[in-house]
């Protein structure tokens, strides 16, 4: 349980206009979230991030020597983008213009440059300009940065919840220097709500205790997330009343609900589920297979995505090893389709341990891949005349189709030692059939027939 203690705290008198000042500005305090109220001004009050901001880090060393440069912070919400981005603005004696990338289009990206040049011309000052959310800005939006960001007009400072190598221009990519913010641990979490209590029982004139099993809870729900941690627990405060409360796990419940599955449609957590889901198809377990799918639907992801994944995974990951996977992805795919959700996201749950069970094997995958690529390196080469048609009595004449074997008037069904390539490739070998399923029946047949091509007479080219 937390309790925190009352500080007494000394006040110097202040003149009228002071009062009046304060007045002011506690009136708009009144306001704030509690996130906004406890921002860390400093970088010692500053939590997380240490594998970017230890002592000695080269982050470290310029925010306090007031040197940094442009930057991009990429993380999830509530690490504290935003608090770094003042902090490097206080340490660098630079005023910041903030844009976020939601509200904000060129109107605004050209304002805040103007006030930049305005800035450094009149008063020799430099402009820290962050911009939240920046991949929500088109090419064109971010291209308008980038002479600013090369002529020291501004120090660019970019938010991001998505992967920049995805998301941003590789200009700016190039300008700024990217920086990975982690989910803050519980420890962080948890000296950030002892501030927070600290805080709120100094500025509301009462005492807070917080029972363990609600601390818990609290840190459970934040998932990492300062912002979230500070929302909860503000809003528990508002619902108790009286100079001494006790916040319990029964009020966390109360105002949290029911916790909010960690799911971006579009974003990196879905694209983090998806993979975690394929992942485990292909490793061959189905109990975290069917984990994953079930994250994804209590997210609120789209069923019949993972349906299109699977019918991925049968050709890329279980392919000839057990060509029935393809058709059982393709009955899931339909069942949902019929019958709705309910039976058809069991249709797909199915269709996922079977196809996590089922025998696996990449040669096709893999030989496809190597196809494409000779034939991007070989487009020159020409169809040999005997695979080509004779489509007139002209292309007879120059030799189409001329010696072509007839598969089916030899042996076994099959042209031993008749070359299907390009001469200069008749050698070439693509697929290579594992031991697995129904592929080491298909790697058997290939071995016969290889077998056979060796012996012939018939060899068109020796």
């Amino acid at each position: 349980m937390i309790n925190v203690n009352d500080d007494a705290n000394g006040s110097l008198p202040l003149d009228f206009a002071d009062e009046l000042k304060l007045e002011t500005d506690n009136k708009s305090d009144q306001f704030q979230p509690l996130a906004a109220k406890l921002r860390p001004k400093t970088l010692a009050d500053y939590q997380g991030q240490q594998h970017i901001l230890s002592p000695g880090m080269p982050l470290t060393i310029a925010i306090e020597q007031g040197k940094c440069h442009s930057v991009i912070f990429w993380g999830p919400p509530g690490t504290g983008k935003t608090t770094l981005a003042e902090i490097i603005a206080s340490h660098a004696n630079a005023e910041v213009e903030r844009l976020s990338a939601v509200t904000s289009g060129i109107k605004d990206i050209r304002q805040a440059i103007d006030n930049a040049k305005q800035r450094l011309l009149r008063h020799k000052k430099r402009t820290v300009l962050f911009v939240d959310e920046v991949h929500r800005f088109n090419k064109g939006q971010q291209d308008a940065f980038l002479p600013f960001i090369e002529d020291g007009t501004i120090i660019f400072i970019g938010a991001t919840t998505e992967n920049p190598a995805f998301e941003l221009n590789q200009a700016v990519l190039s300008r700024a220097r990217v920086y990975t913010l982690k989910k803050l641990t519980r420890d962080d979490l948890s000296i950030i709500l002892t501030r927070a209590c600290q805080d709120q029982q100094n500025s509301k004139n009462i005492k807070i205790s917080l029972a363990d099993n609600a601390q818990q809870q609290l840190l459970t729900l934040a998932n990492g997330d300062a912002r979230r941690l500070l929302n909860v627990f503000e809003n528990c405060i508002d619902i108790l009343s009286g100079s001494q409360i006790t916040i319990t796990l029964e009020t966390v419940v109360q105002v949290a609900g029911n916790k909010i599955a960690l799911y971006d449609k579009g974003g990196d957590a879905f694209y983090d589920l998806i993979s975690a889901f394929h992942k485990s198809v292909r490793g061959s377990s189905p109990d975290a297979a069917l984990y994953w799918y079930a994250r994804i639907l209590a997210g609120g992801g789209d069923a019949l995505y993972v349906a299109r994944r699977l019918l991925a995974i049968a050709s890329e990951d279980i392919g000839n090893a057990d060509p029935r996977a393809m058709q059982l992805a393709i009955n899931a795919w339909d069942t949902f389709q019929r019958v709705g959700p309910s039976e058809g996201e069991r249709a797909i749950a199915q269709a996922t341990v079977y196809m996590a069970l089922a025998p696996k094997s990449n040669a096709v995958y893999m030989a496809f891949n190597q196809a494409k690529e000779l034939a991007k390196n070989t487009a020159e080469l020409d169809v040999p005349f005997h695979l080509k048609n004779a489509t007139s009595s002209i292309t007879k004449e120059l030799g189409h189709g001329s010696e072509y074997r007839y598969a089916h008037n030899e042996d076994n069904g099959f042209a031993a030692g008749e070359n299907y390539f390009p001469e200069s490739l008749q050698y070439t070998s693509l697929y290579q059939p594992t031991d697995r399923g129904l592929e080491k029946q298909l790697k058997d047949k290939q071995n016969f027939l290889n077998e056979l091509n060796s012996q012939s007479n018939n060899k068109r080219y020796d």
